[in-house]
C-alpha cells in the first residue's frame, strides 16, 4: 500500500485540466500576471493563507499544527517559442519582450507540468491533515528563465514574510522516460552568467583603415583567444563552456564601424571554476582592447544563475521516499546537468539545503525517435500521464519524508 494519501480520480482530473489550461496560456518570465491571479484563486478556495513576492511571485503557506517547516519551489514562466507540438491545447499566446518586440509564448520549458502537480500536492496536503503535521511554505516562483525571479523574491524580503524552512525541495521535468526520476548528489546543474559586451574603437572608411580601431578585427581576436580558456586555464577534470552566441556590428561592408557587440555564456559547476573562467575572460576582452589601442570594452551582466547544490543527507532522505514509493527501479543516480536553474538562491538567501531531481515526460516510442524533444523546442510536450501524477507523487514523498506522521 502506498505511504502517501491519496490522490483521487477528481484531483487528477482537475490537474489534467489545470494543466491544459495552463499549456495553453504561458506567460513570459516576470510578466505572468495572470497565472498569478489563478494561483490566487486556488489558494483563496482552499483557505491557505497566501502572499505576492517580487511581482508575479505567489507564496502560500499551509499551517498543520507542530512540526517542522518546508519549503517547495514551482515555477510558472514560459519562453518566447512558436508552439509546434500538434496537441489540441497547444499555445497560441503572444507576449511582448523588455524591448518591445512581439514574440510567440509557449511553456516549451514544462513549467506548467511543476505547476499543477505543486497544486495538485498541495490540494492532497489540505484535504488530508491527518497524514502530517507542520508547515508547507510553496513557492510558485516568476522569472526561471531569465534568473530573475528567485532574486526578485529574496529582495522584496520573502523570508521575512514566509516562515523560513529548513530544508527546499523542487523538481523539474526533462525528456527523460514518464514515470521515472533522475537526481545528482551534491552538483545537481550548472551555474550559468551570461554578458554583453559592447566594444569601442574607432570608425572609418573601408579605403582608410590606418584612421580606424576596428572593432570586429578586435572582436574577432577576443572571440578567438575565449577559445583557450576552457582548454589552457581550467583543469580538465573540472567541467567549464564558454559558448559566445551572437556578434553585432556594422551596417555595410565598405565602412569600419564604430563599435561591435558581442554577448557570451559560461557554464560551470564549481564556485571556483567559475571566478577562474569569468576572471580570464574578463582579462582577455581587456587585454586585447588595450593591444588595439580600441577603450576598454564595456561588459554588462545579462544574466547570472547560482549554483544549484543537492546536500547529499537530505538527498539521500528524499531519494529513499522517493523509492519507497515509486520503486526501486524508478529512481536513478546520473551525472550533474550543465543546463542552469535559479532554484538555489532561494536556499543559499537564509543558508539552509536544497534538494532538486528530475521527473521524466516522454513515452519509451518518443524516446526511441531519430528527435527527441527536449526542454526548450517547439516540440516538448510531456506526455500528461504517467508524468504528472509521477510529479505529484515524488513532490508529495519528499514533503512528507518531513512532514508525514
Amino acid at each position: 500500500m502506498s505511504p502517501l494519501p491519496a490522490i483521487d480520480s477528481t484531483l487528477i482530473d482537475h490537474m489534467h485540466q489545470l494543466y491544459r489550461e495552463l499549456h495553453a496560456a504561458p506567460e513570459l518570465s516576470m510578466q505572468e500576471h495572470a497565472t498569478a491571479e489563478r494561483l490566487e484563486g486556488i489558494l483563496d478556495e482552499l483557505d491557505i493563507e497566501h502572499f505576492r513576492s517580487g511581482g508575479t511571485g505567489v507564496v502560500g503557506i499551509l499551517r498543520n499544527g507542530e512540526g517542522p517547516v518546508i519549503g517547495f519551489r514551482a515555477d510558472t514562466d514560459g519562453l518566447p517559442i512558436a508552439e509546434d507540438t500538434g496537441v489540441e491545447y497547444a499555445s497560441t499566446a503572444r507576449g511582448t519582450l523588455e524591448d518591445g518586440t512581439e514574440v510567440p509564448v509557449m511553456h516549451g520549458c514544462g513549467h506548467d507540468t511543476h505547476i499543477a502537480t505543486a497544486v495538485t500536492a498541495v490540494r492532497v496536503l489540505a484535504a488530508q491533515r491527518d497524514a502530517w503535521s507542520g508547515t508547507l511554505v510553496i513557492i510558485f516562483q516568476p522569472g526561471e528563465e531569465t534568473a530573475a525571479g528567485a532574486k526578485a523574491m529574496v529582495e522584496d524580503g520573502l523570508w521575512d514574510k514566509a516562515p523560513r524552512p529548513e530544508v527546499m525541495y523542487g523538481q523539474h521535468v526533462m525528456p527523460g522516460l514518464a514515470g521515472t526520476i533522475t537526481y545528482s548528489v551534491g552538483d545537481a546543474m550548472s551555474q550559468a552568467d551570461s554578458w554583453k559586451v559592447t566594444l569601442r574603437g574607432k570608425g572609418s572608411h573601408g579605403s582608410q583603415p590606418q584612421d580606424s580601431i576596428d572593432p570586429i578585427v578586435l572582436g574577432a581576436h577576443i572571440i578567438t583567444r575565449l577559445q583557450g580558456v576552457v582548454s589552457r586555464e581550467v583543469d580538465p577534470r573540472a567541467s567549464a563552456v564558454v559558448t559566445v552566441g551572437t556578434f553585432h556590428a556594422g551596417l555595410k561592408e565598405n565602412i569600419i564601424p564604430a563599435t561591435a557587440e558581442f554577448s557570451l555564456n559560461v557554464r560551470t559547476l564549481d564556485p571556483e571554476v567559475r571566478d577562474t573562467v569569468l576572471g580570464a575572460i574578463r582579462r582577455i576582452i581587456v587585454g586585447e582592447a588595450a593591444v588595439s589601442g580600441a577603450p576598454e570594452p564595456i561588459i554588462e551582466e545579462i544574466s547570472a544563475f547560482p549554483r544549484n547544490y543537492n546536500d547529499p543527507e537530505e538527498t539521500e532522505q528524499v531519494m529513499a521516499a522517493l523509492r519507497s514509493e515509486l520503486g526501486e527501479d524508478a529512481v536513478t543516480e546520473v551525472a550533474p546537468l550543465m543546463g542552469s536553474e535559479d532554484f538555489g538562491a532561494l536556499a543559499q538567501a537564509i543558508e539552509v539545503p536544497s534538494v532538486f531531481w528530475m521527473f521524466g515526460g516522454h513515452s519509451q516510442d518518443t524516446l526511441n525517435a531519430p528527435d527527441v524533444p527536449v526542454n526548450h523546442s517547439p516540440f516538448f510536450a510531456p506526455e500528461i500521464e504517467p508524468t504528472l501524477t509521477t510529479g505529484t507523487r515524488a513532490a508529495l514523498a519528499a514533503i512528507l519524508s518531513k512532514l508525514g506522521k
